[in-house]
């Protein structure tokens, strides 16, 4: 299933506390058991005014309509199409 990056504007997100953290997981979680086993949250990153998170999903079309329910921004979304990390550089040219 392809994976998407999210980038969510949201002003003082590093400030939220961990009971507010709590509550955005679950309004995420509610609306994504409405949608079905087709979209799926993996994980999310806060900074001080984004959060950035990747899900699994058929296509953007989901991920807008998840966001419109949850009342969550969805500013940039974007189709990941190659993972890398420290351990890429000593693999073997293919």
């Amino acid at each position: 299933m392809p994976r998407f990056v999210i980038e969510r504007n949201v002003p003082g997100a590093g400030a939220l506390s961990p009971i507010q953290l709590r509550e955005v997981s679950q309004k995420s979680c509610d609306v994504l058991r409405t949608l079905g086993a087709e979209i799926q949250w993996i994980e999310s990153w806060v900074t001080d005014d984004r959060i950035y998170c990747v899900y699994l999903a058929p296509d953007e079309t989901l991920i807008r309509e998840h966001a419109a329910r949850s009342g969550f921004p969805a500013d940039r979304i974007a189709q990941v199409r190659s993972r890398i990390d420290p351990s890429t550089a000593e693999a073997p040219a293919a």
